[in-house]
C-alpha cells in the first residue's frame, strides 16, 4: 500500500479537489489525510480542510515528501458561513473545485436509551449536516462548470450493526448514503457524479485516540482483536484503502458511476453472522 503514494500517477491531473477532515487525530493514515496525500500525488491541486491546524501539519509534510500541490485551510464544516468562506478561498487560490471529498465524521457511544438528545443532535450535525453544508456550497459552482465529482464518506455502521451501540453515528452515516444518492440523481443532468465510500473497521489513528477508551477500557490490542475477528479477509485496512476507493470514484475512470456505494471492509458486511 505504501507504493501507491510514491509516484505521480496523474489520475487527478488538472483537477482541483477539496478534502475535508484532511488532518488526523493522531500519527498515521486517517481516511482524510490519506486521501489528501494520494490526490495530491495523483496530480490534483488540493485544499486540505480541517478544524485543527496542527492536525494538518503531518498531511502537508507527507505531500511535501511525495510531491504535489496542497494548501491548508482551517474550517468548522458544521458552520455554514465558515464553509462558504472555505469554498470561496478554494476558488480564489486554486480554482473551481472539480472534486469534493467529505471525510469529517466520528462516533459516540450510546443506544437510543443512553444517548442524550444533545449528543444525538451533535452526531447528526458532525456527520451529516457537515456533508450537506459543503455540498450546498460547492454544487452551484459545479453546476455552472457543468462537471464535478462528489465523494462522501459513510461507514458500514450506516448499513449494518457492527458490534457497538452508536445510534447517532449509525443514523447519520445512513443519512449520508441516502443524501448522496439524492444528489447524484438530481444533478446527473448537470454533469455531476456523487458516490459514497463505505469503510469498515479500519485501523486508523481513531482507534488509539478514541475508540479504545470508548469500547475496550483503553485496551487497544483487545479492541483491535475484536475488530479483526469480524473481517473475513483476516486483516484490517487503514485510511489508504479508503483513499484508494475515493480516488477511483473521484477520477474519470468512474465516469459512468454515480449514486452508488463502494464498500471497503474486507468482506465484513457480507457476513451473515
Amino acid at each position: 500500500m505504501l507504493s501507491m503514494f510514491c509516484a505521480m500517477g496523474g489520475r487527478m491531473s488538472g483537477k482541483v479537489a477539496i478534502v475535508t477532515g484532511a488532518g488526523s487525530v493522531g500519527p498515521g493514515w486517517g481516511n482524510g489525510r490519506a486521501a489528501a496525500v494520494l490526490f495530491a500525488a495523483e496530480g490534483a491541486r488540493v485544499l486540505a480542510v480541517d478544524l485543527d491546524e496542527q492536525a494538518l501539519e503531518e498531511t502537508l509534510a507527507a505531500v511535501a515528501e511525495r510531491g504535489g500541490e496542497i494548501r491548508p485551510h482551517v474550517c468548522d464544516v458544521t458552520d455554514s458561513a465558515a464553509v462558504a468562506a472555505m469554498v470561496a478561498s478554494c476558488t480564489e487560490t486554486l480554482g473551481t473545485p472539480d472534486v469534493l471529498l467529505n471525510n469529517v465524521g466520528g462516533s459516540r457511544a450510546g443506544g437510543a436509551i443512553e444517548m442524550t438528545e444533545q449528543l444525538w443532535h451533535e452526531q447528526l450535525d458532525f456527520n451529516l449536516t457537515s456533508t450537506f453544508l459543503t455540498c450546498k456550497a460547492v454544487l452551484p459552482l459545479m453546476v455552472e462548470a457543468g462537471r464535478g465529482a462528489i465523494v462522501n464518506t459513510a461507514s458500514t455502521s450506516g448499513i449494518r450493526w457492527t458490534g457497538a451501540a452508536q445510534v447517532g453515528y449509525s443514523a447519520s452515516k445512513a443519512g449520508v448514503i441516502a443524501f448522496t444518492r439524492a444528489v447524484a440523481v438530481q444533478h446527473a443532468p448537470d454533469g455531476i457524479r456523487a458516490n459514497t465510500v463505505v469503510p469498515g473497521q479500519m485501523h486508523t489513528p481513531m482507534v488509539e485516540a478514541r475508540l479504545a477508551g470508548q469500547r475496550a477500557g483503553g485496551d487497544v490490542e483487545r479492541l483491535l482483536a475484536q475488530r479483526q475477528a469480524r473481517i473475513p479477509l483476516g486483516f484490517m485496512g487503514d485510511g489508504r484503502d479508503t483513499a484508494a476507493a475515493a480516488l477511483f470514484l473521484a477520477s474519470d475512470e468512474a465516469r459512468f458511476v454515480t449514486g452508488t456505494e463502494l464498500v471497503v471492509d474486507g468482506g465484513m458486511s457480507a457476513r451473515c453472522d
